[in-house]
């Protein structure tokens, strides 16, 4: 996809605080659209090159993984509370098992986003890299560059790779929480608890290995962080 984008800057734009409000502006146009390459250019314009951008989005990467992981948790605590259940008002149960459900899912959605975010602009990175090479009339510089990206290509191979691990973990949780919330939606009543019961075994040991695989993910990504700055 290409675009051009042409910004006139008149008296009124000027101003420094107008400017930035035109440069946000034009950002969140540009994200929505899509158009990845032309925002890696428009940010460079302005002094945001592909290597800090990649940082950020590890970084949010990173703190999608937290969160995920403060949610799951949160979400088996319900489960646990809910199949411990000894009187009262089950649908008030089943209405807060299913919020947790519910944010759960959400939780997912934003972590898939943001490392789909990250690969992208981590291909265009390496990409870039890979071309400039050619433009180098010192040889002893190019191979020096030409080192530092295949080590940095192996880091980052290591770090998406533990990153897409922690996300297919999800999967295992969320299709369970999913069944037994459908489950007890249907049956809202004693007998329904007995059958969740069986269910607790299971759910809490892919949490905790979905916990595991985040909190490996995090590391590396703090690790890839640092070797970027």
């Amino acid at each position: 996809m290409q675009a051009t984008i042409k910004i006139k800057i008149n008296n009124d734009l000027g101003h420094p605080m107008r400017f930035l409000m035109l440069l946000v502006a034009i950002t969140a146009t540009i994200s929505i659209s899509g158009c990845e390459s032309t925002y890696y250019n428009a940010m460079e314009k302005v002094g945001v090159h592909k290597r800090d951008i990649l940082v950020d989005r590890v970084g949010e990467a990173k703190e999608s993984q937290q969160d995920a992981q403060k949610q799951f948790k949160d979400a088996l605590s319900e489960f646990r509370s809910v199949v411990s259940f000894d009187g009262g008002d089950l649908e008030s149960h089943y209405n807060r098992l299913n919020s947790e459900f519910e944010d759960s899912e959400a939780a997912a959605k934003d972590l898939t986003s943001r490392i789909d975010k990250v690969e992208s602009v981590a291909e265009a990175l390496f990409d870039e890299w890979q071309d400039e090479l050619k433009l180098y009339s010192n040889d002893r510089l190019r191979s020096d560059s030409a080192t530092k990206l295949q080590a940095t290509k192996r880091q980052y191979a290591s770090l998406i790779k533990s990153m897409r691990r922690a996300e297919k973990s999800v999967d295992p949780v969320l299709n369970a929480l999913r069944d037994n919330v459908l489950y007890l939606k249907h049956n809202l009543n004693a007998s329904a608890i007995g059958a969740l019961k069986g269910e607790l075994a299971g759910i809490d040991r892919n949490v905790q290995q979905l916990l595991s695989a985040m909190e490996t993910a995090i590391n590396e990504s703090d690790a890839f962080i640092k070797q970027l700055k």
